[in-house]
């Protein structure tokens, strides 16, 4: 394996621990700011690799860094009618004895003088800001990294500067090769003096300010004279060109062709170009729609990823990545030829797009994902104001024992595409190349 293969796997997992790590800070300081008695501090999952307690909290890593978990006392409240500091020790049914169960072991946490500090006693808007304290994190995390992508390292975009890769000779577009052979016409571009690195400012007295620009220019005015203004190490200069008539590939539709359009027979540069913090707005909106949508289909994309992991079909770049594919993907970054400014940046991306994924992930309204609990304390939030508008009863405390056995099940279903997406991951790979 190459070494630099296998850094990019190990730095991506330090960047996932952290990230895990932040999340579960936001929930822990809310949560102690509130009087909630938190017993544990976790990042990771399975067996203790170090810990060390502080106060009432005790602060670890386990050794599965595939996640982590704050313990708050009191997440369940005992059942209607029980005595909040005794354990229940009865119940009837299948589902029901889960209940009662879950209850016992959640008071069983609850010690003398705890009992205004367990998390169900919290006011409802208390407890949405607890639970949606992880997401934000996210949240927060990916604006950071993709301000340092946008803002910092800028994105890939074609530049309207000469590239050295610019041939000298009219190549046909009928013609499958991209090298000259003797007796091939000159470009307008090598007749009029163009070299590499020229930047092309303007046309005909038209500024440009894209490589778009720069080819619908072109492209319109067909063949014959014009001039173009470039700037030439540092220094302003005007061309004469005589462009010619060629068949071009569509820009918006390549498998269409442009019939005798303007030539000129440059390429672009592709350069980093930097962003405001505007735009990483909306880059990070525009990025939010398509997870949203991802999420919605789900289902069929998991169905994509059986037939990706089991009938070898290929796999969708729109699809779920889970933790051990976008670990390969840190390999592969960095084992890459890519330059040192395009590794940080494809990097940064990939650990900026999983903070984004991961939040929006777990604010679905589904237990036990962090959206369940905050869906309920929002439903018992519409519950007391609406009793307090109608002059009743201040209503109970929302229940969430009573949804459990859902939650277990939506529990396996996630375990089941944890491990689907591992096994397919390992056997058919989303890659920089896919």
């Amino acid at each position: 394996m190459n070494w630099l293969y296998a850094v990019g796997i190990i730095l991506f997992l330090i960047g996932l621990m952290v990230s895990i790590a932040l999340h579960e800070l936001g929930h822990l300081v809310p949560a102690k700011l509130f009087g909630v008695k938190v017993t544990q501090y976790m990042v990771g999952f399975g067996g203790t690799a170090w810990s060390r307690r502080k106060g009432e909290t005790e602060y670890g890593i386990k050794w599965i860094p595939f996640g982590g978990y704050i313990r708050m006392i009191g997440m369940l409240p005992p059942r209607p009618g029980d005595d909040p500091r005794k354990v229940r020790s009865t119940a009837t049914g299948p589902f029901q004895g889960l209940i009662e169960s879950a209850r016992d072991a959640a008071q069983e946490e609850v010690r003398p003088g705890d009992e205004d500090r367990v998390f169900y006693r919290k006011k409802w808007w208390q407890k949405v800001i607890i639970m949606s304290g992880g997401p934000a994190m996210n949240f927060v995390l990916a604006f950071v990294f993709f301000s340092v992508l946008l803002v910092g390292i800028g994105l890939p975009t074609w530049a309207p500067i000469v590239s050295p890769d610019t041939n000298t000779c009219v190549i046909p577009i009928s013609e499958q090769r991209t090298q000259c052979k003797p007796g091939d016409q000159p470009t307008p571009a090598a007749q009029a003096g163009l070299k590499p690195g020229d930047e092309l400012v303007t046309f005909d007295g038209k500024k440009i300010g894209s490589w778009e620009d720069a080819t619908t220019f072109i492209r319109s005015h067909g063949p014959g004279p014009a001039k173009i203004g470039i700037i030439r190490d540092g220094k302003p200069m005007t061309l004469d060109v005589t462009l010619i008539a060629q068949d071009r590939p569509n820009l918006e539709d390549p498998s269409k062709i442009d019939r005798n359009v303007g030539f000129l027979g440059v390429l672009p540069t592709e350069v980093m170009q930097k962003q405001s913090i505007g735009q990483v707005i909306g880059y990070m909106g525009e990025l939010s729609a398509r997870v949203a949508g991802s999420l919605l289909n789900l289902p069929d994309k998991m169905v994509g990823v059986w037939h990706a992991a089991f009938s070898g079909e290929e796999r969708d770049p729109e699809g779920p990545v889970g933790v051990v594919g976008a670990g390969r993907m840190g390999g592969e970054i960095l084992a890459s030829d890519l330059s040192t400014e395009k590794k940080i940046a494809i990097f940064v991306n990939l650990l900026a797009g999983f903070n984004l994924a991961i939040g929006m992930f777990n604010l679905l309204p589904l237990l036990p994902l962090d959206g369940g609990h905050i869906a309920g304390g929002l439903w018992e939030g519409i519950k007391r104001a609406y009793a307090k508008i109608m002059r009743r009863p201040e209503p109970a405390y929302v229940d969430i024992a009573k949804v459990l056995p859902v939650t277990y099940a939506v529990a396996i279903v996630m375990i089941i595409m944890a491990g689907l997406l591992v096994y397919a991951d390992l056997v058919n790979p989303l890659t920089l190349t896919n």
